[in-house]
């Protein structure tokens, strides 16, 4: 789905007050991204420092934290995790991926969900995804725009 520009695949879970999409993987791990209004707000990307494989994160504590020219803050984890992979050398590649491709190429990291099922509640999928982001995009006035070469 389109709206304002913004894309909003309705097969993606997504938490959307921290603006961040999953990918659930058949092993059990998580992809994970900046949404498509998330990359718009920030601006071209300069910089992301992503967390260690291995590390522990926390509900809403950092994975990475992302800098751009007008923002620096933190990529929340939607749910307790652990790090298992991160897109760190295509960032290194090219720092404007998730800027370009959000939901391809830009995604961040890949987690291993712990407490899942007790912290699952607030993310939405389809339908419901959409409506939530149509009403954000409209409450903030967000028009997205891609990065191009």
């Amino acid at each position: 789905m389109i709206y304002y520009g913004c894309d909003i695949p309705e097969h993606l879970y997504y938490d959307v007050e921290r603006d961040v999409w999953i990918r659930f993987e058949e092993d059990g791990t998580a992809v994970l991204g900046m949404t498509d209004p998330a990359q718009t707000r920030c601006g071209k990307l300069v910089a992301v420092r992503f967390k260690r494989p291995g590390k522990v994160v926390r509900q809403g504590r950092a994975l990475a934290t992302i800098e751009s020219g007008k923002w620096v803050g933190p990529f929340p984890a939607p749910f307790t995790c652990e790090i298992v992979e991160t897109n760190e050398a295509a960032f290194t590649r090219d720092i404007l991926l998730a800027n370009k491709d959000p939901y391809g190429e830009g995604w961040l990291v890949r987690v291993r969900p712990l407490q899942l099922e007790s912290e699952r509640d607030h993310l939405v999928t389809g339908e419901e995804a959409v409506q939530r982001y149509m009403a954000r995009i409209e409450a903030n006035n967000i028009r997205c725009f891609r990065c191009v070469e």
